[in-house]
């Protein structure tokens, strides 16, 4: 192997680790991005419900059963948090199996 392969397969290598690292940034904003698609219906099916009956609900159920808010329970773990009828709960959303930075 003369130096102008070694030139060749080292040029190789760093676009192939390049375009993994490249793949998995854009695997992980899009992952991000659909975690607050849920988290944005969840708190869209809130403010619906306080704007209909004057108050926010106590669970995330209700929303469900009442709001039709719909989500792929295996992979996402919601946390709701209502803590008064007239203050918008806290609400987390987090992919199951999700790495945290």
């Amino acid at each position: 192997m003369n130096k102008r392969d070694i030139g060749k397969l080292l040029l190789t290598v760093a676009v192939l680790v390049l375009a993994v690292a490249l793949v998995n940034r854009i695997s992980s904003a899009h992952e991000t991005a659909e975690t607050e698609i849920v988290r944005d219906a969840v708190k869209n099916a809130a403010l619906t419900c306080y704007a209909v009956e004057g108050a926010y609900p106590d669970s995330i159920e209700y929303l469900r059963d009442n709001y039709r808010l719909a989500y792929d329970e295996d992979r996402y773990l919601i946390t709701y948090e209502a803590f008064a009828s007239n203050m918008i709960p806290d609400i987390w959303v987090t992919e199951v199996g999700a790495k945290t930075p």
